[in-house]
């Protein structure tokens, strides 16, 4: 199963939602084994397709608060988020998508990722409209390499779980900063530069799509993308280049603090010089690759879409539709064909039934033109043909005699006097033989011979003598 990895960004707050629009993206096209086939910048149209999607989110568009959730699953659960985040929030908490991280922080506390649900819901529509059906999101923060806290049990796996954390307004996560980085200065900090700030605006789309090495230079001097993870949450900032060391150290206070450049990224600066340049912006950081971060992001069980935005196969959207639209008129043409096949079929043999019952109701009235009523010619033909025997002295091929005249001819080697009883009743022959009469398996046969059937009932060894006609 191959799996598309696209690095998002992040939300502008000063564009409205009507203007919304994506950059070229970059990604990363891994196979089923997890080989990178592909990488590089694409439209969202032009984004190759693979089995699965994953939107590494950017930081700052996510709020990530550790929270104590009360056991309640599926709408209860989504109902009581709200109440859990709001203290932390700027906007309104029902203007924003809550997502719970399933793994539980070592407090027995969870984490709860808000962010805006208009610009998630342009997110998702955005890939699910050019046909990438099964998509997950995940925070971006989480893909980083989170050193371990020292001396706490379990600290390890909690941080290979950890969700970034960022604001769901753009300024909420840069207020609450330091007041965290004051209060956790011993809990070990994660910076990373994530190269020059992508924008959603659409008058700088156009440049962003055509930007070269020099442009990215340039870039350098303006805003670069950073994110600081420290324990279970994590803050995005847009940095001049020019303050980022010292926004890191003003952030991180005494914590030690691990630094990486995100490198390799396609569209990005990638000449040493700039190379230099990028890392110079961040002293002692090192390179962190990204197609390293991407692959990272396959491990992190923190999925935000959820509730309205989980993965719903069976929903059909209009680009499934459209897809979809020649198999589905193959199958529509084939069933109006077996529908029409199937009553033209029922009007010939209804006309062939039709034509029967006449020929059979003609041959009745011929032979029998006293028949007033005619309901079942056949029927009435063969009892009429029984009351002309009876009145001719013949008898009927079910009468008792008949039956016994070609019981005893089909005897052969049984005796006649192996015979205990003999019952007739409803046109049967029932017969009863003594106790160790050896009957053989050629009576049947012989029975036949003389127009009479024969079964034995396995049970009681009675045999029943019938008329073959």
């Amino acid at each position: 199963m191959s799996t598309l990895i696209v690095l998002m960004p992040p939300r502008d707050p000063a564009v409205h939602s009507q203007e919304w629009q994506l950059p070229e993206l970059p990604f990363v096209l891994l196979d089923k084994a997890g080989q990178t086939q592909r990488a590089g910048r694409a439209a969202l149209g032009l984004l190759p397709k693979a089995s699965a999607t994953v939107l590494l989110i950017a930081a700052r568009d996510l709020l990530t608060v550790a929270a104590t959730v009360p056991p309640l699953k599926g709408p209860r659960l989504r109902q009581a988020l709200p109440n859990v985040v709001e203290d932390h929030l700027i906007q309104d908490p029902q203007t924003c998508h809550l997502a719970l991280d399933p793994a539980r922080l070592p407090d027995g506390k969870q984490t709860v990722a808000a962010m805006d649900r208009g610009w998630f819901r342009f997110l998702v529509e955005a890939f699910t409209g050019t046909g990438h059906r099964n998509l997950r999101a995940v925070p971006v923060a989480c893909c980083l390499p989170v050193p371990v806290v020292q001396g706490e049990a379990g600290a390890a796996p909690a941080a290979a779980t950890q969700p970034g954390a960022a604001t769901a307004d753009a300024h909420a996560g840069e207020s609450a900063a330091p007041a965290e980085a004051a209060g956790s200065a011993s809990v070990p900090v994660t910076a990373c530069v994530f190269g020059p700030v992508m924008s959603t605006a659409p008058a700088l789309l156009p440049d962003m799509a055509t930007s070269t090495a020099s442009a990215a230079a340039t870039a350098l001097g303006a805003l670069l993308e950073l994110t600081i993870v420290r324990g279970p949450s994590a803050e995005g900032f847009a940095v001049p280049a020019t303050s980022l060391a010292a926004t890191v150290e003003a952030l991180a206070g005494d914590a030690s603090v691990t630094r990486y450049v995100l490198t390799g990224v396609p569209g990005e600066p990638s000449s040493a010089a700039e190379k230099a340049a990028l890392a110079a912006t961040l002293p002692g950081a090192q390179p962190l690759g990204f197609e390293t971060l991407a692959k990272r992001s396959l491990a992190c069980k923190f999925d935000l879409c959820q509730f309205e935005f989980a993965v719903q196969p069976w929903r059909l959207d209009r680009a499934t539709l459209r897809r979809l639209r020649v198999p589905i008129a193959l199958v529509v043409a084939s069933l109006v064909v077996a529908i029409v096949g199937a009553n033209v079929q029922w009007l010939m043999l209804a006309r062939q039934r039709d034509a029967i019952n006449t020929q059979m109701t003609e041959l009745l009235l011929n032979a029998f033109p006293k028949t007033t009523v005619v309901l079942d010619p056949a029927g009435q033909m063969s009892r009429q043909l029984s009351q002309l025997r009876v009145a001719a002295g013949e008898p009927s091929p079910d009468d008792f005699l008949v039956l016994a005249d070609g019981l005893a001819r089909s005897l052969g080697p049984v005796p006649l006097n192996g015979i205990a009883a003999l019952d007739y009743h409803d046109r049967r022959l029932d017969v009863t033989f003594k106790p160790g009469v050896n009957v053989d398996a050629d009576l049947n046969k012989r029975l036949a011979r003389n127009g009479l059937a024969g079964t034995q009932d396995s049970s009681s060894g009675k045999w029943t003598i019938r008329s073959a006609s």
